[in-house]
């Protein structure tokens, strides 16, 4: 307790600075993966993924991010076995962020697609059974992450090749698909926003004292999915047919129609990131906050301050657009040929699995989850659509993320009670 008192300030300044280093990170190398798909279809540039993430990450980051803070910090590890010494806590949660947002430092100049939530769970396990012991980390939880590592990537991969068949069936393969595509195109949109505002207001808006019934929460859905809907039908019936283009690939103009839909997913997927990994970041900073506004107590649970969002939320965009465009490519680019339909699928799916995991608390990769969408619109069009060594060193770089944060986290976590203890 002693130790609080005395170092609180320098603390929660150390804080602040690391929290902002590691949400950096995660704009660097997290959101290039969620803004990658919309890249890479060529639905929109660099520039344009940055503006985009720029408003909805930080829209999703402070509407509808404080459900997973909770799960990053009260879940991984046992406060009890440190309840009286919540300095120990302290050390752990400064050495957590500093370790994750090196390594993603490190993976975002080499052009690595790696996962945050990989990246700050190895680093909370690993200064955990460094510093306290190993039995304070909750392991059944870290069974069920692990668990989401697995199942993730699958729920967006299906999803995705469910949406890419449905595209296939209604508008692909008809007699007339640039008339298709005008037709559904309102609805494709409306399920956008549809699915992003009803998991929203399910469970995301409570730490704003917003708290909406099922019915309530339909009726919003509805509403904004319909406004959404119109909104894209007008951009997509300005689209004239290109004989010219078509000639040359049959579905030129198709492709042309969904361009405007990939905004709106686009929009969709940042605010989804937003919502979920934003926690990776904030979530040890607003352990330490608590700490230290408490005295010493270490409260089994405590509200994220807006403050600590807006900080969250500014961190990932500052990232995406000084370091972004060196991941970003990867997911876009290198696992399958994307156009804007495949995209389009990909980006939906993506975000639907995010939002999703997002309102049950459970802090999923969205790098494993972008990757499996994109596999499942591959899939669409077989094995051989997929480039499978990129996939292989992309499974790599996740598995040494986990040890890799881990190791950095227990060497800081000493370093930090040497200079301090």
């Amino acid at each position: 307790m002693d130790i609080i008192a005395e170092y609180g300030t320098t603390f929660l300044v150390m804080a602040v600075v690391f929290g902002f280093y590691m949400t950096w990170g995660i704009g660097a190398n997290d959101v290039a993966n969620a803004m990658g798909t919309s890249v890479g279809s060529g639905a929109i540039t660099v520039k344009q993924a940055i503006i985009i993430a720029a408003i909805f990450e930080f829209a999703g980051a402070f509407i509808a991010g404080g459900q997973v803070t909770k799960t990053i910090r009260k879940g991984i590890i046992d406060p009890s076995a440190i309840a009286d010494n919540p300095e120990l806590l302290v050390y752990g949660m400064l050495a957590a962020l500093l370790a994750a947002a090196i390594w993603l430092m490190i993976a975002s100049t080499k052009g690595w697609p790696v996962s945050t939530t990989h990246s700050i769970i190895g680093a909370i396990v690993g200064f955990t059974m460094a510093g306290i012991s190993v039995d304070a980390v909750n392991w059944g939880k870290i069974g069920g992450i692990v668990a989401s590592w697995l199942v993730s990537p699958m729920i967006g991969g299906t999803i995705a090749l469910l949406l890419m068949l449905s595209i296939r069936k209604l508008i692909l393969n008809t007699d007339n698909p640039f008339a298709q595509a005008k037709k559904w195109a309102p609805m494709y949109v409306f399920l956008v926003g549809f699915i992003v505002t009803l998991v929203t207001a399910f469970k995301g808006l409570k730490h704003l004292h917003l708290e909406l019934t099922g019915p309530q929460a339909f009726v919003l859905a509805f509403v904004v999915g319909g406004v959404v809907a119109l909104i894209g039908r007008a951009m997509v019936n300005k689209i004239p047919v290109d004989t010219t283009a078509d000639k040359d690939y049959h579905f030129a103009s198709v492709e042309k129609a969904f361009t405007p839909l990939m905004i709106f997913t686009a929009c969709a997927m940042a605010f989804a990131h937003g919502s979920n990994d934003v926690a990776n970041g904030i979530g040890p900073l607003a352990a330490v906050v608590s700490i230290i506004n408490s005295g010493g107590e270490v409260a089994q649970k405590a509200d994220t301050p807006i403050w600590i969002l807006v900080l969250g939320g500014a961190g990932i965009v500052i990232g995406l657009a000084t370091m972004g465009y060196k991941v970003m490519q990867t997911i876009g680019t290198k696992i399958t040929e994307l156009t804007p339909t495949r995209g389009y699928c990909a980006t939906l799916a993506a975000a639907t699995t995010v939002v999703l995991a997002s309102k049950t608390g459970l802090p999923v990769s969205t790098t494993h989850i972008a990757v499996g969408a994109v596999m499942g619109v591959g899939l669409a069009r077989g094995v051989g659509a997929l480039d499978l060594r990129v996939i292989g060193n992309i499974v790599i770089s996740w598995i040494v993320t986990l040890p890799a944060g881990g190791i950095l986290a227990a060497l800081f976590f000493f370093v930090f009670k040497g200079i301090f203890g």
